[in-house]
C-alpha cells in the first residue's frame, strides 16, 4: 500500500520556509548592491583627494576661516560694537594662556642649523606678511568655482592674468629681500694682524667656528702652547 504524501501542513510550512529564504535571498543581495555603490563612490572621492594639492584642505579651511572673521566683523561693525573686544569675551581663559604659550614657542629662532630650515624659516615669514584678498577671492571663486582648486586635470595654466598691484607687491617684497640679503652677504674684513693658523679660506672659516664654540674651553691650553709651559 503507498505511503500518503506530505500533508497540507507539510506543505505550507515548506512553502513558508522557501519564501523566507527568498527573502534573505533579496535583502543579501540589496546590501551587496549598496555596498559596491557607497565603494564606487569612495573610490571617486578618493582619487579626486589624491590629485588634490598636499595643503589643499588646510588652505581651504584657512580660508574658510578668514571668511567668518570679516562676517564677524561686520556683523560687530553694524551693531557699532569692537570686534577685538567681542572676540577677546568669547576666549576662556585657558584658551587664552594656551595661546599665549603657543605664541612664544612658535617658530623660535634657533640659529643656523641647515639650508632647508632656514630655507623653510624664510618662507614662514613671507607666508605670514601675505594679505589675503579676501573680495578678490569672492570673485575669483564665482568665475572658476571649484576649478580655483585646481587637481592634475585642470587647465588653468596661463589663464590668471595678475593684477598691476600684486606685481607691484612683489617687485617691492624682492626688492626688500635683496636689500636685507645684501647686508648678511657682505664681505667680512680681514685683520692683518690675526694669526695665521689656516692653510686655505675654507680651512679657515672651520678655525673660525671651532673658535667660536671652543675657544673659552682652550684658551688656557693655547696660551700654555705659546709659552712653552705646556705639559
Amino acid at each position: 500500500e503507498e505511503e500518503a504524501g506530505p500533508g497540507p501542513a507539510a506543505a505550507a510550512a515548506a512553502e513558508q520556509r522557501r519564501e523566507e529564504r527568498l527573502r534573505r535571498f533579496r535583502e543579501l543581495h540589496m546590501k551587496r548592491y549598496e555596498a559596491c555603490k557607497l565603494n564606487s563612490q569612495e573610490v571617486v572621492e578618493e582619487d579626486k583627494r589624491l590629485k588634490l594639492p598636499p595643503n589643499w584642505e588646510a588652505k581651504k579651511a584657512r580660508l574658510e576661516w578668514e571668511l567668518q572673521v570679516q562676517e564677524k566683523k561686520k556683523e560687530c561693525a553694524a551693531r557699532g560694537e569692537d570686534y577685538e573686544r567681542v572676540k577677546l569675551l568669547e576666549i576662556s581663559a585657558e584658551d587664552a594662556e594656551r595661546w599665549e604659550r603657543k605664541k612664544k614657542k612658535k617658530n623660535p629662532d634657533l640659529g643656523f642649523s641647515d639650508y632647508a630650515a632656514a630655507q623653510l624659516r624664510q618662507y614662514q615669514r613671507l607666508t605670514r606678511q601675505i594679505k589675503p584678498d579676501l573680495e578678490q577671492y569672492e570673485k575669483l571663486k564665482e568665475q572658476y568655482g571649484e576649478a580655483l582648486y585646481p587637481t592634475s586635470d585642470s587647465l588653468l595654466h596661463g589663464t590668471h592674468v595678475p593684477s598691476k598691484d600684486g606685481v607691484d607687491r612683489m617687485v617691492a617684497d624682492l626688492e626688500k629681500q635683496i636689500e636685507k640679503r645684501e647686508k648678511y652677504s657682505r664681505r667680512r674684513p680681514y685683520n692683518d694682524d690675526a694669526d695665521i693658523d689656516y692653510i686655505n679660506e675654507r680651512n679657515a672659516k672651520f678655525n673660525q667656528k671651532a673658535e667660536r664654540f671652543y675657544g673659552k674651553y682652550t684658551a688656557e691650553i693655547k696660551q700654555n702652547l705659546e709659552r712653552g709651559t705646556a705639559v
